[in-house]
């Protein structure tokens, strides 16, 4: 049929027709009215579609025949006809129409063209059920859509952002993970053109995109989170301005109403810097506006999106906008995110780091300084959070972090917060395990973190038990973990001890010790178990669950969970078993764990999750199991030690010379051999630490004497050709031997062998009769060996030893000097470089002491011809023959010994009863001797007899006097000694309830007297009026009294000031009858007592008890009553009232109280 093209009409609601009225259909296709099936309008509409479909741009003709029909599909039957299909069909051929008739499209009317597009929209969601028998129709439609860019006609609607935005949304809803590329392709194609070929894009069309990044959103459907952030890489160029604009009206001007996606503003960030970063280059200066907000919790919220963005693993933020990143950091006028007032904002700024320093190593400069000045943030969580960073980023790779921040890790394990410490402990134990253990990045980083094993045992030195404890879990975990097989356990137990540090290895002694201990309480408390119920035993019992109790976490709550244990072990006859066997000497790793677990399956209570009393349980069997060291991991320690001496061994792999391995592991089995010396009795361990005895290395030598002292008690019964072996290797080291070796061989034989007596008189009479003075060198080894045997068999040996103390030690030797000494004026020389003869002099007087100490008597009245010897030794300054011919470094070695041999045997009550006043204070004065390292020595080892509570207490008054040291690090050890003799007193009574009865040895405030009276005797102290001397008085009683007076335990301030009025009642009675002498000891009595006065408040409280001094230092007060009133015949003198200070102590209190200001104004001030 033939149609004539008409003009197009300015309105068209029913099509255009022919000439004759009527439409042109396609050949075969009849009319297609309301008045026809579903089903037959469903049939022609497909012809006309294969009919467009089929037409080109070209066909002119066609174009204009059916253009009314063209008309006619948008009419609204079309358009709203309630059939899927049929619309389907309809938008099918309107899509291929818009394609013919392009550019021109054949509808004019602006609201007929978006009742089109809306139509054709609607029609589009059909792509979401891909398993349609439609979907290609659908498909289709979207291709033709986006091929011909056919919604681009609606530019020129004025209203065209509805149908964009009606068509974003319906694209965006209907993708799904059963789309394939094309689908995603032609989607894309089609919102893309919208985007880049219009005049902007609304904020309701950005916001149809946006939404979909959202995390709730993106959640819901990923398909359309892909979509979107493919769409915005796509239109990047265009849609930046767009999304600039959005984030400037929220985040500057503040209008959060331009939006409902105003709340996710920072969500939106993070994503669109995901997507592509240049999507932000407008939005980034704006950040730092927010940045500099007043609002906390809005600066929260930018740092946490700076945090993702910088930290991101592709991001390159921080190097492409480095204003913004010296903004967060905090450089320049902007604050510092990292020192920001808010602790929220620095805590995430430090959480930020962590990520920052793994996927941005080449930031960790930056982050350096600012992480070091949060290491010490006052906010624990943020120091916490600091550690957790640092070690997050090491245990990833140790490349990432620099030593600095290593370094931050290691002063955390400082922290005064159990929190903080125990994060940086185990964070540095994980790094150890990993990288040196295990050596999972090769050498160099092995070596970088090996200083981590000598810190962490370190820190076994804090007095706090968590720590301690936690040190042991760590060395049980990390260190040498106790779940490795025996000999690689003892391999890596082998070749750690020998690459510590000195003060490391101590601390693992220590450690060791400290554990041994404590098995030694609980088997105690275990055979009081099996003693018969007592008052006395359930005292005993007590004290010893005291013990234990102190050796667990939180000692208060220990407690009660320790009294229940053992009510628990009184109970069960099999738990005790346990327990017994857990503890035997004789157990073995493999069994100490099946009974740890035994014992903990016992107490768990299976409704009870979180059960306190088990876990305090477990942490003492923890301490008391010995899962490291038991008979075959020594026998493996061995091995090893055999294979470093022949020379086998991976010694040089492992970082340590083989005499270094060797020496350490005689030094390592030493240790073990005090805390388990039955894990030694074996042939094949004895035959190699007989081989270690014919090394040429002294220590090592040594140190293998000292294990068969400690191992050796069944030697001669059960090894006899051990036995046979060993006893002329002992008598040649007692006799050829080092110093050393000689005293360990000696008392080696006294230890194990039976016949010892027979044994050391085949050693000690051949050695008394070589003695030669003219050869010193030669003297040394006999003398400490003869001394040893004297001291250990002093019932054989006393008096043969008289003899040679009087006609050799004292007359041909110590009385002597045969040699000239250098005059250079050096007051101390080392050991090296010491004389022989007065290393001979020195082991003479040792020899002198142990003789005494053997004998414990005086009867023959050697102990007072010994001391008088030793003080004249003091008073003649190390030049006992005053010749002048030694030198100045051997008479400091020669005073020192005098002194230590003083306060040596003082450590005996026999020798403390006959030790004068005049001779202990030439002994005390030893800690102000000239020569430093005198002071040094003598000072560590009074302080070490002291908190063994070997020495008298008078002896503690001795430290008073180092307040005269020059030396500031001598004065704050001397401190630091005084701080601890006092805790171990008062703790010891507090312990032993027996001890109340021995308060005058004991209490730390009895030293007062003894300090007055001391003090009253310094030389320096001539002349009572000199304010000199009275202000050094002054600062040796301040030095004892300021620790004696950090608390006000059971009233003693005015228990120590009684003490000082009482003192001024009697005489010194040492000269009573000196009135110098007295005067000197008021005016100490007097400025103690302004001390007192003016340093505490509570001392004019009544005393709890009446103070009793020591007879021995001052008389008794009645006679001074007497004495005063017999010669003045009236009442005592108003100067020595006890509650008068003297004209001399107010003279210098004056300057006292100035000094007393000063002090509290700079401790104020610190």
């Amino acid at each position: 049929m033939d149609f004539t093209a008409q003009p197009k009409p300015a309105t068209a609601l029913c099509g255009v027709v022919s000439a004759d009225g009527k439409i042109a259909y396609p050949p075969g296709v009849k009319e297609i009215t309301d008045k026809i099936t579903t089903d037959e309008m469903i049939k022609r509409l497909k012809m006309v579609v294969k009919t467009f479909m089929d037409m080109d741009q070209d066909s002119e003709d066609e174009k204009q025949q059916y253009l009314p029909l063209a008309l006619h599909l948008a009419s609204e039957f079309f358009l709203r006809n309630p059939n899927k299909d049929v619309r389907l069909l309809v938008a099918c051929c309107l899509a291929d129409i818009f394609r013919i008739y392009a550019p021109e499209a054949p509808y004019t009317s602006h609201d007929k063209l978006k009742d089109i597009f809306l139509f054709i929209t609607r029609q589009l969601k059909g792509l979401e059920d891909t398993k349609s028998p439609q979907f290609n129709r659908y498909f289709y439609l979207l291709e033709n859509l986006a091929w011909v860019k056919s919604y681009n006609i609606c530019f020129e609607l004025e209203d065209c952002n509805e149908i964009f935005i009606q068509l974003f949304r319906t694209l965006f809803s209907v993708i799904n993970n059963s789309h394939n590329k094309k689908v995603q392709m032609h989607m894309l194609d089609l919102m893309s053109s919208i985007i880049m070929e219009g005049d902007g894009v609304t904020q309701e069309l950005l916001d149809s995109i946006l939404i979909n990044l959202i995390p709730a959103h993106k959640n819901l459907n990923k398909q359309s989170f892909d979509l979107a952030k493919v769409l915005l890489k796509r239109t990047v160029q265009t849609i930046e301005a767009c999304i600039a604009n959005f984030f400037n009206q929220v985040l500057v001007l503040g209008r959060s109403s331009v939006s409902d996606l105003s709340e996710h503003v920072f969500d939106l960030i993070q994503e669109l810097f995901a997507i592509d970063p240049h999507l932000l280059l407008s939005v980034m200066p704006q950040l730092e506006f927010k940045l500099k907000s007043n609002d906390g919790e809005e600066r929260l919220a930018v740092v946490r999106l700076l945090a993702k963005l910088f930290g991101s693993k592709d991001s390159d933020l921080a190097t492409q906008n480095r204003p913004l990143w010296q903004c967060f950091l905090g450089r320049n006028l902007f604050l510092c995110r990292f020192n920001d007032i808010h602790v929220p904002v620095r805590l995430e700024s430090v959480k930020f780091a962590s990520h920052c320093l793994m996927n941005h190593p080449d930031l960790a400069k930056d982050l350096t300084e600012y992480l070091k000045v949060r290491s010490h943030d006052p906010e624990e969580a943020i120091r916490h959070d600091v550690i957790v960073t640092i070690i997050t980023a090491a245990k990833r790779d140790l490349a990432l972090v620099n030593d600095q921040l290593l370094g931050f890790v290691r002063e955390r394990t400082l922290d005064k917060r159990w929190r903080v410490r125990k994060e940086a402990m185990m964070g540095l134990a994980q790094l150890y395990k990993k990288y040196c253990l295990h050596g999972e990045a090769g050498k160099e980083a092995a070596e970088k973190v090996s200083w981590i094993k000598d810190k962490l045992l370190h820190i076994y030195y804090q007095n706090s038990i968590d720590d301690k404890l936690l040190v042991e879990k760590i060395f049980a975990q990390y260190l040498v973990p106790h779940n490795l097989e025996t000999e690689e356990r003892m391999k890596c137990l082998y070749y750690l001890y020998a690459s510590l540090d000195p003060n490391a290895v101590k601390a693992l002694n220590e450690m060791w010790k400290c554990q041994n201990m404590l098995r030694s309480h609980v088997r105690e408390l275990l055979d009081l178990h099996k003693q018969p119920t007592s008052e006395a035993n359930c005292s005993a019992m007590f004290g010893k669950l005291m013990t234990i109790a102190k050796n667990l976490p939180d000692p208060g709550k220990a407690q009660d969970f320790v009294k229940k244990f053992n009510q628990v072990l009184g109970d069960d006859e099999k738990l005790r078993s346990q327990l017994e066997l857990l503890i035997s000497p004789t157990c073995s790793c493999k069994q100490a764990d099946i009974c740890v677990r035994e014992i903990a399956r016992k107490l768990a209570n299976p409704k009870q999750p979180t059960n306190p009393f088990l876990e305090m349980v477990k942490f003492l069997l923890e301490r008391i199991a010995p899962v490291h060291i038991d008979s075959e991991a020594i026998s493996a320690l061995v091995k090893l030690m055999n294979k470093s001496i022949e020379g086998t061994a991976d010694d040089e792999e492992e970082g340590v010379s083989p005499d270094t391995a060797i020496r350490s592991g005689l030094e390592l089995l030493k240790v073990l051999s005090f805390t388990h010396p039955t894990s030694f009795h074996s042939a094949e361990t004895y035959e190699s630490l007989l081989q270690c005895l014919r090394m040429e290395d002294d220590k090592v030598a040594e140190a293998a004497i000292q294990i068969f002292r400690n191992t050796g008690h069944k030697i001669e019964t059960d090894l006899p050709q051990i036995r046979s072996t060993l006893i002329p290797i002992l008598h040649q080291k007692a006799k050829r031997g080092t110093p050393h070796q000689a005293k360990q061989a000696v008392h080696c034989i006294h230890a194990i062998f039976t016949n010892k007596e027979v044994q050391l008189a085949q050693i000690f009479e051949p050695l008394s009769r070589s003695l030669n003075a003219d050869v010193p060198e030669q003297l040394i080894t006999p003398l400490v060996s003869l001394g040893h045997i004297s001291m250990l068999a002093p019932d054989q040996f006393a008096s043969p030893m008289k003899s040679v103390v009087a006609n050799f030690i004292v007359k041909d030797l110590l009385m002597n000097d045969r040699s000239t000494g250098e005059k250079n004026g050096k007051l101390w020389s080392p050991d090296e470089e010491v004389s022989p003869e007065v290393l001979a002099k020195v082991q003479a007087i040792k020899l002198l002491v142990r003789w005494l100490l053997g004998m414990k008597n005086n009867q023959s009245k050697s102990a007072n011809s010994t001391l008088r010897l030793l003080s004249a030794m003091l008073v003649s300054e190390g030049d006992l023959t005053e010749q002048k011919r030694i030198s100045k470094s051997d008479m400091s070695r020669l005073r020192l010994a005098a002194g230590s041999a003083i306060m040596k045997l003082a450590q005996e009550p026999c020798y403390h009863e006959i030790i004068t006043p005049e001779q202990f204070q030439l002994c005390a004065l030893v800690i102000n001797d000239e020569c430093y390292q005198v002071r040094q020595i003598f000072a560590q080892k009074l302080h070490k007899a002291l908190v063994k509570l070997l020495l008298p207490l008078e002896y503690m008054a001795i430290f008073a006097l180092c307040a005269k040291d020059p030396v500031k690090e001598r004065r704050a050890h001397a401190r630091q000694c005084l701080l601890k003799n006092i805790s171990i007193r008062r703790e010891y009574i507090k312990q032993n309830p027996m001890a109340t009865e021995k308060l005058l040895s004991l209490l730390p405030e009895y030293v007062v007297p003894y300090m007055i009276h001391l003090l009253a005797h310094d030389p320096d102290f001539t002349r009572s009026q000199d304010v000199d001397q009275l202000r050094d008085i002054k600062e040796c009683l301040w030095f004892m009294l300021e620790v004696l007076m950090t608390k006000n335990e059971n009233n003693s301030h005015a228990f120590m000031k009684k003490m000082a009025e009482n003192i001024k009642l009697t005489r010194d009675a040492q000269s009573p009858d000196e009135s110098k002498t007295n005067e000197k000891l008021y005016t100490v009595c007097d400025v103690a007592l302004c001390v007192i006065n003016s340093k505490s408040a509570l001392c004019n409280a009544d005393s709890p008890k009446d103070p009793v001094l020591p007879m021995k230092f001052f008389t008794q007060p009645e006679k001074l009553h007497r004495r005063l009133c017999k010669r003045n015949d009236t009442a005592l003198p108003s100067t020595h009232d006890k509650t008068v200070i003297s004209s001399q102590a107010h003279f210098v209190l004056s300057y006292f109280c100035e000094d007393t200001k000063q002090e509290e104004a700079s401790r104020d001030q610190v």
